[in-house]
Formats: structure tokens, C-alpha cells, sequence
């Protein structure tokens, strides 16, 4: 009875019921001679895994890629030089932006902008600013103004503005003098020298200026050969070169060569129809905040359509007669400012 006992407790503990006499009794049953078959565990496939490039980076002006990007972020210099044929220039080609501006005289200037690249050439000849340049170039972000200076009133303006004013007068070193020219077409810039000056005094990195194609994009707009158009006093030609992608340039009945025997050229030739208000000492002021007519010439093809500007702060708006945004092939481009109705724009 006693081993009954603890037989029932044993069963009692280990099945959480009362024991039977069935209980009791050592189970005989043979073990199985076949395992029961194995279900394989499920196969995970890991998604492929994809390497993503990430954008290249680009230079805010010319919309090229960029081998360092800390480059992308410098301050732009601008150059104030004079469009004389007697006088040839040094520094266009080199220029990410060329503005060709109306001033007194009936004789257009130059301010070429510098942000991809700098030359190692000095440029110039460097000669005196307007009243205009305020506004035509505020939206580069306090760039560096290398400038001969000019009079009080102008000189006024540009230290009120957020151009950083490197006239001759306190260019610290980077600018000089050359021997191959008389006064006042001897004076010109050495931009790295202008940029390491500059860049100390406040100025800051500029944005993009246009909107670019992208690479491999179609260009838009109608076939052309090119642009006639006449800027006051001067006549300018350029015609699009298909084995080179550029546009190549003319000034009065002649090829427009540099100083170095080269001939200047452009990926995008723009064209923003300008009023010109009166200015102090006769100098034409241009009203490049406001709207006009525009004519993009890049890729050999033609857009018309229309710039505006809201704030002299903020770049030029590019749109086509059909509500599109104007695309610029990525590289230089020379913006041309014609009298709005005045001077003549001939499409090739």
C-alpha cells in the first residue's frame, strides 16, 4: 500500500492528475524504426543590394561638375574691363559669366565673373564702374568687385552695397601697372591675389545665376545659326560653331580676338533686352530689376521668351513664349544687355 502510494504521488506531480492504476504500469511500446520526415526551414532571399552614385557636385555658375567641391563654395570675383578694339582684352574666355553692359560714350564694358576658375594670366584692362553694376550684380552674393573706381557718387553706391569695393586705390598688392600699355589702359588684376583679399572682407558663395540642361537632355527651342546685334556704337556677331559647341565672336566687321591672338567664345549666349534710364555724367543706368524680352542662343538652337527679376538680390528668371523654363548648356555664358527697342537682335 505505501509503494501504491508514493507510485500515485510520483504520477500525481508529474501529469498534474489524480493516478490511475493504469498509471502504474511501465509503458512497453516499441520505439519507431523510421524518423518522422524533417520540414527544411523556409529560404530567405536578401533583396540585391544596389550601390547608388550620389550627384556630382556642381559649380554654381557654369553648372560643370566640380573635382572639389570646397571650390564650389568660393566667392566670385568680378572684373570690370574695357571693350576696346585697340585695346584688346585678357580674361574673357576664362570667365564663368560675361556681362556686356552699356555705358557712356555709346561704347559697352565688361564684367567679367570668376568663380569656377581663376586665370593666371592678370586681366584688364581693368576700368571704372556704374552705378548699374549695383544691381546687375548683387545677386552673385557680396561678390569681389575688381575695379578701377569711379566717381564719388558711384563709389558711394558700391560701398553701400554688398559688393565688396577692391578698387586701386586699396587693392593690397593685386593690382598693378603694365608696361605694355599707357595709362589708363594699364591697369589689371591678379583674381587669386583680388580673391584672397576679398575673401577675408565678407563676401560670400554665389548661387546658380541660370537653370542648366541636364546631361544628355535634348536643347530646346528652333534651329540657328546664330545672333546679329548691335549694342549702341558696336556690332557684335556670333556664330555657332558645330564642330566645337561654341559660339564664336565678332565685333565690328572683325574676328573679336584676346590679347593672346585667341578668339572669344561661349556655351550660351543670352540676351536680356535692357531699359536704360538716365544716369549721372550721361552714363546710361540700366533697369535690371523688372521684366523685358530675352533670346538664349546655346546648343545651335534658338528660345525667345522673357527675364524678370523681382529683387536685385535674386538671379534673372528665364521663361520660354511657351511657360517653360529657358535651359543653358552647362559652361560659360555671355549675357549681352541691348537698348530694350533700340538696338537691333538678329537672329542667323
Amino acid at each position: 500500500m505505501a509503494l501504491g502510494l508514493v507510485a500515485a504521488a510520483c504520477a500525481t506531480e508529474a501529469t498534474g492528475a489524480p493516478a490511475t492504476e493504469a498509471d502504474t504500469t511501465p509503458a512497453t511500446t516499441a520505439a519507431p524504426t523510421t524518423l518522422p520526415p524533417t520540414t527544411a526551414a523556409p529560404t530567405t532571399t536578401l533583396p540585391a543590394t544596389t550601390t547608388t552614385e550620389p550627384p556630382p557636385v556642381l559649380f554654381p555658375l557654369t553648372g560643370l561638375p566640380a573635382d572639389n567641391a570646397l571650390l564650389t563654395l568660393r566667392p566670385a570675383v568680378v572684373a570690370k574691363v574695357g571693350n576696346y578694339d585697340a585695346h584688346p582684352t585678357t580674361g574673357v574666355n576664362a570667365a564663368d559669366i560675361v556681362f556686356e553692359e552699356l555705358i557712356n560714350d555709346h561704347i559697352s564694358r565688361f564684367a567679367l565673373v570668376y568663380q569656377s576658375t581663376f586665370p593666371e594670366d592678370p586681366v584688364g584692362p581693368i576700368r571704372s564702374g556704374r552705378i548699374q553694376d549695383v544691381n546687375l550684380l548683387s545677386s552673385l552674393n557680396a561678390p569681389i568687385l575688381a575695379w578701377a573706381g569711379g566717381n564719388g557718387t558711384v563709389t558711394r553706391e558700391i560701398d553701400d552695397s554688398e559688393l565688396i569695393n577692391l578698387n586701386q586705390t586699396h587693392c593690397a598688392g593685386s593690382c598693378f601697372r603694365v608696361s605694355f600699355e599707357k595709362a589708363p589702359y594699364n591697369l589689371y588684376f591678379d583674381i587669386q591675389a583680388a580673391y584672397d583679399v576679398g575673401s577675408q572682407q565678407g563676401a560670400g558663395s554665389p548661387g546658380p545665376q541660370f537653370q542648366f540642361r541636364a546631361d544628355g537632355d535634348p536643347v530646346a527651342g528652333t534651329p540657328s545659326a546664330g545672333v546679329d546685334l548691335s549694342i549702341d556704337a558696336y556690332d557684335m556677331g556670333w556664330t555657332w560653331n558645330p564642330d566645337t559647341g561654341l559660339y564664336e565672336r565678332t565685333q565690328n566687321g572683325k574676328v573679336h580676338d584676346e590679347r593672346n591672338g585667341e578668339q572669344i567664345t561661349t556655351d550660351n549666349v543670352v540676351i536680356l533686352a535692357m531699359v536704360y534710364a538716365p544716369g549721372i555724367s550721361n552714363s546710361p543706368d540700366a533697369q535690371s530689376v523688372g521684366s523685358g524680352e530675352v533670346w538664349v542662343f546655346s546648343g545651335g538652337r534658338m528660345v525667345h521668351g522673357t527675364w524678370s527679376r523681382t529683387d536685385r538680390l535674386h538671379p534673372f528668371t528665364l521663361t520660354a513664349d511657351d511657360g517653360s523654363p529657358i535651359l543653358l548648356t552647362p559652361g560659360r555664358t555671355f549675357v549681352e544687355l541691348p537698348r530694350a527697342g533700340k538696338d537691333a537682335i538678329t537672329p542667323k
